[in-house]
């Protein structure tokens, strides 16, 4: 028998010894999976740790007492229906615009500020909810660990194979699970549990289904606005939670709780609820307005070229142009006392060739820039760096990413938002302030396009309350009916 042949019985048993000793059974639905040995207590140990991480990436829990106490009340409300009603459950809002919802082993459900605003009723949120109740009744996070788990020992095989240490890295930690797409059966059982839950607690099953049709025509919206049909923003809930309202009707069909009598929508509540809550952007991370991203509390501003969209994150503003160019604007993390081109050279970039690195001054900004030119999968790109000094503490990065094809005809506008970047007066940054989202009855002769152009929106006003509001367009609005709309 040849070694290495050995070898890959002996990593083979090795896995097999793994799976055998890490099986458990999930207790909402009876079936065995592999958790790589995390227990129970491991689960909400593994949450109370990873849970300030995952603040961290989605900008901090949104500080208002009366949603977040709304949102937990509702949260255990649902939870003690389940099948671990004595779980120490923690329900987070997260200060963010980006529409999500995720669970962490252990019983921590996180939904951010953006999926309330679309959100119409407290049954469509309990459908949410009871959704990640579901995956972590169902022990999906905890699968999905030990799925990594099983990975690594899998990739560990390959390197004893290759004589190399391929695929000897850990397995990702909890944030970076959390984002991952669950399997088709995982959403389908966590449908499953989550339609039994809100039956229990007496709401619409069918406002999980008619949620997801909301997210559908939003994200349709979002991927338009941005000039690329179809695709999903990296961190959105379609990304991470791919299900269709059909699944949802045959869950709520094998559930059996189909006709739950006078069921809660709850709509008015929740529209209470939300009304007046920060819509977007908030001030501290800064906000997008058309084309200018501006920051109040750090004091800066710049703007973008046409034909670039911007994205505001917790860790970066992104702005997506044409054919592929993108331009990343960030904050130092140790930036150092040095001159910025030493900065740029040497503590930026390391291990990389650039070219014309030189000095530069951004209104009054020590500053320093250089490119290089790399290949990639779509082709050969330029990357131009550009580092600001701000202060002493505190230095601001641009990387500007073009295909060499257009780099020559995005030079003079991406100088010009290099140039853009300035501090902003005591008297801009306190002009600066949040959109809200208000509760507005419709009144005689008001029609859609009325309302919508009355709000602050720059970009397609009237699509954008269509979609906030699940509306069709040839729909008409009824005297004294609800709606949600955006005011500063």
């Amino acid at each position: 028998m040849t070694r290495y042949l050995v070898r890959l019985l002996a990593t083979g048993a090795l896995a097999l010894t793994l799976a055998l000793q890490a099986c458990a059974t999930a207790p909402a639905t009876g079936r065995n999976i592999f958790t790589g040995g995390m227990t129970p207590e491991d689960e909400v140990r593994t949450g109370r740790q990873e849970h300030p991480k995952i603040l961290a990436e989605f900008g901090g829990a949104y500080d208002d007492p009366d949603v977040r106490a709304y949102v937990s009340s509702l949260g255990g409300l649902l939870a003690r229906t389940s099948e671990l009603p004595n779980l120490d459950w923690h329900f987070t809002v997260l200060d963010s615009p980006i529409i999500n919802a995720f669970a962490l082993p252990g019983g921590y459900v996180y939904v951010t500020r953006g999926l309330l605003a679309l959100a119409d009723s407290e049954a469509e949120l309990a459908g949410v909810l009871a959704h990640e109740i579901g995956h972590v009744a169902a022990r999906h996070p905890a699968e999905r660990y030990g799925q990594q788990v099983l990975g690594s020992a899998a990739a560990l095989g390959i390197g004893v194979l290759l004589g190399s240490s391929a695929g000897t890295a850990a397995a990702s930690d909890a944030v970076g699970l959390a984002l991952l797409s669950y399997s088709r059966e995982q959403e389908y059982e966590a449908d499953f549990l989550g339609v039994r839950y809100l039956a229990r607690t007496g709401h619409d099953p069918q406002a999980m289904a008619e949620f997801l049709e909301r997210l559908l025509a939003h994200d349709r919206f979002q991927a338009e606005q941005r000039g690329r049909p179809g695709e999903a923003d990296a961190f959105d809930i379609t990304k991470t939670h791919p299900r269709t309202a059909d699944r949802v009707e045959r869950a709520i069909q094998q559930a059996g709780v189909r006709d739950v009598t006078d069921p809660i929508i709850a709509r008015d509540i929740y529209l209470r609820k939300i009304d007046g809550m920060v819509y977007g952007d908030s001030p501290r991370q800064g906000f997008v307005r058309g084309r200018r991203f501006s920051h109040p509390e750090l004091g800066f501003t710049f703007e973008v070229p046409e034909g670039f969209t911007l994205q505001n994150t917790a860790k970066r503003v992104m702005a997506q142009g044409p054919q592929g160019a993108v331009i990343a604007f960030d904050q130092a993390d140790r930036p150092g006392y040095g001159t910025m081109t030493s900065y740029l050279a040497n503590d930026w970039v390391q291990g990389i060739a650039l070219q014309g690195l030189q000095a530069i001054d951004v209104n009054g900004m020590e500053a320093a820039t250089a490119w290089t030119r790399l290949n990639g999968r779509s082709g050969t790109q330029d990357w131009r760096l550009v580092a600001i000094r701000f202060d002493r503490n505190s230095v601001y990065r641009f990387i500007f990413v073009t295909p060499s094809s257009l780099t020559s005809s995005l030079s003079a506008p991406l100088r010009h938002t290099t140039y853009s970047f300035r501090r902003l007066s005591r008297a801009e940054a306190a002009a600066l302030e949040p959109y809200r989202l208000a509760i507005y009855r419709v009144r005689a002769g008001d029609t859609a396009r009325r309302i919508a152009y009355r709000m602050p929106v720059e970009d397609d006003p009237l699509d954008h309350f269509l979609v906030l509001n699940g509306l069709d367009a040839r729909a008409g609005l009824r005297t004294g009916q609800k709606v949600k709309i955006i005011t500063r």
